[in-house]
């Protein structure tokens, strides 16, 4: 068995694109939720909460000829892996155009422009907006195979559209491809644009915030006054690097990705189900030879909605105990969906080697239906962990859990 280091993290989110910004926005407690009022022509739309990316444009050294084949999925995901291969010191080295490295990556759905145009078609039989690229922006591995084409990765190409474990998937996929001997290299992560229809689907369920008036106070996952999730979009990428690969071109290791299990409810679409996110938490520890008393923190998947909230909570309680420290930083970029598992992972990777944990914005009343657990509140929490851990869960029932180690 290889062991798997990550030489490079990225991403782009409604607090920034590089890790001094997001972390300034953390330690003021300023979260990117703004109220949408361009959604009001959607009247049977209840929220008009989101955490969009106003500033985002893409690098002017991208040609016409690449952005064609690009929706705004694919430009966030492609801009991550961008940033993440230059973190990495592997931007332009022709060792990643060798078949060494692959990509792994995915998003909820690919970019909706396209969706709607073929959609024009089919409901008023008239192509317009339609091109050859239409179906590439469109389909749910756009990302994944606009990431390979651009930076010219011939190794394998694994998509995880799996909706909010779309990029921790992407990960944990990548890391078993690397820890088998497949490949010393990998792209991985996920991404998401945002989309009124996005919304609508939590919107049905009943399950999006409407604070509409007041959007700081919203997302507040794990808190009694929570009204539910506010969805947000992103994208967020990892390199990572079997070991003496990585140690042998002298790069930068930020951590080294130690265990991951995944399983499925087998049950309900979207009720998630306790036993078995519990058990995708115990898989993590065994892949990676560790007892529970091993892990110093919890990144915990945190919609805000109560249902996921409270059968999380009592999944990582039957795992960890009572003095489990946790946290969501999905109360600050709101819910990026495909993005969330990899901008998670880098957060709590950047928060193990920073010895600083951010807390929960707008927890002020714990709900007392969420199990015990040390719930980060307030201000950042100075701790010192060698291991943590990443939660995601998606629609469909799927879960993960990804083991970050500190590198020493």
């Amino acid at each position: 068995m290889k062991r798997v280091v990550v030489t490079g993290m990225a991403g782009i989110t409604s607090l920034g694109s590089d890790w001094a910004s997001i972390a300034a926005h953390f330690e003021a407690g300023r979260s990117g939720i703004r109220r949408m009022d361009e959604w009001d022509r959607f009247t049977e739309l209840n929220t008009r909460l989101a955490g969009p990316i106003d500033d985002f444009a893409v690098p002017q050294h991208w040609t016409r000829k690449q952005l064609r084949s690009m929706g705004r999925v694919s430009r966030l995901a492609v801009g991550a892996a961008e940033q993440a291969l230059q973190d990495a010191g592997l931007l332009g080295n022709p060792i990643i155009q060798d078949g060494r490295m692959g990509v792994a990556c995915g998003s909820s759905t690919g970019s909706t422009d396209e969706i709607k145009a073929f959609g024009n078609m089919l409901l008023n039989s008239v192509a317009e907006g339609l091109n050859a690229n239409s179906y590439v922006r469109m389909m749910p591995h756009t990302t994944a195979a606009n990431i390979s084409i651009f930076f010219g990765l011939t190794g394998r190409l694994i998509p995880t559209s799996s909706a909010c474990t779309s990029g921790s998937q992407g990960i944990g996929y990548a890391y078993e491809a690397i820890k088998f001997g497949r490949l010393p290299l990998m792209l991985a992560g996920g991404a998401e644009e945002l989309c009124p229809t996005e919304a609508m689907v939590f919107d049905a369920l009943y399950a999006t915030s409407l604070k509409n008036d007041a959007p700081h106070t919203s997302p507040s996952p794990y808190d009694s006054g929570r009204d539910g999730l506010v969805i947000g979009e992103g994208g967020g990428m990892l390199v990572l690097e079997e070991l003496e690969h990585a140690l042998a071109r002298g790069a930068h290791i930020h951590a080294e990705i130690v265990g991951f299990g995944s399983n499925a409810d087998g049950q309900h679409t979207t009720r998630p189900e306790v036993s078995t996110m519990r058990r995708a938490m115990e898989l993590a520890l065994e892949d990676a030879g560790l007892a529970a008393q091993a892990i110093g923190y919890v990144n915990g998947h945190g919609t805000a909605t109560e249902q996921g909230d409270i059968a999380e909570t009592q999944a990582t309680h039957e795992v960890f105990g009572k003095h489990m420290p946790i946290s969501s930083q999905k109360s600050f970029l709101g819910h990026t969906l495909g993005a969330c598992g990899a901008l998670e992972s880098w957060f709590s990777i950047e928060m193990m080697n920073r010895d600083r944990y951010v807390p929960t914005l707008n927890l002020h009343n714990l709900d007392p239906r969420c199990a015990e657990l040390d719930y980060l509140r307030g201000e950042s929490r100075v701790m010192h962990n060698d291991y943590v851990m990443n939660n995601n869960f998606a629609f469909g029932g799927v879960n993960t859990s990804l083991i970050f180690r500190r590198w020493s």
